[in-house]
Order: C-alpha cells, then sequence, then structure tokens
C-alpha cells in the first residue's frame, strides 16, 4: 500500500514538471519575434549625396523609387529590395547635372540604383530608439559591391525613422573621375538617407 502510494505521488510530481514545461514552451513561442516587413514611404525619404572639390562642396539629391525589407529577428536573415531613381540626380546646376548623367552615372543605361539586404545584426526594435548594421549588396553602373550601413532607428507617430550615413567610392567602382586639370574633384561621394517606414509583424 505504501508503495502504491509513492508510485502515485511520484506520477503527480512527473505530470506537475511536465505541465510546467509545456506552459513554458508556450510562453516561450508567444514571446518569440515574429518575422516583420519594413516599408520606406517614398514620399517621407530624402536622399542626400555631398561631394567635394577644391572650391568647395556640391550637395544634391536623389527620389527613392520603393523600398522594402523582409526581416527575421531569429536569424537575421533578411531580404528585399531598395531602390533609388539614377535619373532623379540633381544638384541645382543644370549644366552640372547634364555631365553628371552622361558622364558619370550614365542614368539613361543604368536607370536604378539598387540595395538588397541580406543580413541584420542587432536587434531591431520598432517602439525604441536603436541602432542595428544592415549587411548588403550595392547595385551601382551595372555593378554589385557588398556594403555595411549602420542604421539609427527612431519611433514616430507616423512610423520609424530610419536614419543611415556612408561613402561611395564611385570612381574605385569604375565610374568617370569628373576632375579636369584645374578642378579636381573627391573620389568618393557622402550619400545621406532619412526615411519613415511602416512595420508591419
Amino acid at each position: 500500500m505504501q508503495r502504491k502510494s509513492t508510485a502515485g505521488r511520484n506520477f503527480g510530481l512527473l505530470l506537475g514538471i511536465v505541465g510546467s514545461l509545456l506552459t513554458f514552451v508556450a510562453i516561450a513561442i508567444a514571446q518569440a519575434p515574429h518575422e516583420i516587413d519594413i516599408t520606406l514611404d517614398p514620399v517621407a525619404t530624402t536622399v542626400h549625396w555631398t561631394l567635394g572639390d577644391v572650391l568647395h562642396t556640391v550637395h544634391g539629391s536623389f527620389k527613392l523609387k520603393k523600398g522594402a525589407i523582409h526581416y527575421d529577428p531569429l536569424t537575421g536573415n533578411a531580404t528585399g529590395l531598395i531602390e533609388i531613381d539614377a535619373a532623379s540626380g540633381e544638384s541645382g546646376s543644370s549644366a552640372r547635372d547634364q555631365r553628371m548623367h552622361k558622364d558619370v552615372l550614365e542614368s539613361l543605361r543604368y536607370q536604378t540604383i539598387t540595395f538588397r539586404p541580406t543580413h541584420v545584426e542587432g536587434k531591431f526594435d520598432q517602439a525604441a530608439q536603436g541602432v542595428f548594421t544592415v549587411d548588403g549588396v550595392f547595385s551601382l553602373h551595372g555593378a554589385d559591391h557588398p556594403m555595411k550601413m549602420m542604421v539609427s532607428a527612431h519611433p514616430q507617430s507616423a512610423g520609424v525613422e530610419l536614419d543611415t550615413h556612408f561613402e561611395v567610392p564611385y570612381v574605385q567602382w569604375g565610374l568617370k573621375d569628373p576632375s579636369t586639370f584645374v578642378l579636381r574633384v573627391n573620389k568618393a561621394v557622402s550619400i545621406d538617407v532619412e526615411s519613415v517606414a511602416q512595420v508591419r509583424p
């Protein structure tokens, strides 16, 4: 009789342990981060470029055509495509812009500048400020180049503001150097992007 009572207590204890484990697993699954989609708003996105030379610094802009990132917080894997309209590049000088499009960007032939994200390092939380790194492939003038971008996230009432800054070594990447004998131009252009994104799990 005593043996049956002990066996009963052990069985009850086992059921309790199993029940606790199942509860823990259920909570863990419920709290696990889900895959999310990040969509950039072209209207709320600015792409500024800055290029210095020996006399002054030129500022200009490009327009975003579209941008979408699919991100898995568990693995860090990311897919998607961000497209910039190459022909939209301008600097406020029609003569300079014509030379830029004809001789450097060849924007009639290479109409888009793209970035394809492949991996995200760091925690992205749409409800909190943070910094994370996005690895991917930057495509310019028909050639792909690996690129790593540091992105800052700032929650806003209309979405999440995303900011990044990076350098494009366009001469090293094979684009024409617009420098002349008198006017020497930097071999890399600085890019600053500010965007408001919608985030959906």
